[in-house]
């Protein structure tokens, strides 16, 4: 059973002031992609979604000259930590399990390699998932960040995914969860 709903951390305003900074289209789009991904990893669906929804509330804008300045952005980002942390004070705030909330956090953290020295890092299968999902919703310059969705269509995708969850997590019990 879910402590938490999809729909409820995509509701929250916290989740909501930082998505609209950050691109509510491609959060959403990353959460649907990390779905499938989770079955082929064997990870929770739930963790899986949750993550990837919240992988860029910790974004900011990075501007010169009134401009987005793209490279500056990637030279100077840190976005992956502080949305962990955002991330893991929303989950445990909402109810989210105390151990659930700090794996999604920990896979928030490790989505992306843009502040991390060069090496390979190992990533646990739900880590592995949120990263592929990210990448899988790139665009070139940062577009994907600016991409549009209404309002209603965003929460009637976010409602889906969590009638998918809770339909995975029947049929399947808890036998895949990471």
């Amino acid at each position: 059973m879910r402590n938490v709903t999809l729909e409820a951390v995509f509701l929250h305003p916290i989740t909501q002031r930082y998505l609209k900074r950050s691109g509510v289209a491609h959060a959403i789009a990353v959460a649907e992609h990390a779905f499938v991904l989770a079955e082929q990893y064997h990870v929770n669906p739930d963790h899986a979604t949750k993550a990837a929804l919240l992988h860029d509330v910790g974004h900011y804008t990075w501007y010169r000259e009134g401009k987005w300045d793209y490279d500056m952005y990637r030279k100077n980002d840190i976005h992956a930590i502080k949305g962990a942390s955002r991330a893991h004070k929303l989950l445990i705030r909402i109810g989210e399990d105390r151990q659930v909330a700090k794996e999604i956090a920990v896979a928030i953290l490790l989505h992306t390699d843009s502040y991390l020295p060069t090496g390979e890092l190992q990533l646990k299968p739900l880590q592995q998932v949120v990263h592929l999902a990210d990448e899988a919703d790139e665009e070139s310059g940062g577009n994907h960040h600016y991409r549009r969705i209404d309002d209603k269509v965003a929460l009637e995708r976010v409602q889906l995914l969590d009638k998918k969850i809770e339909q995975w997590l029947r049929m399947n019990g808890m036998k895949h969860i990471i």
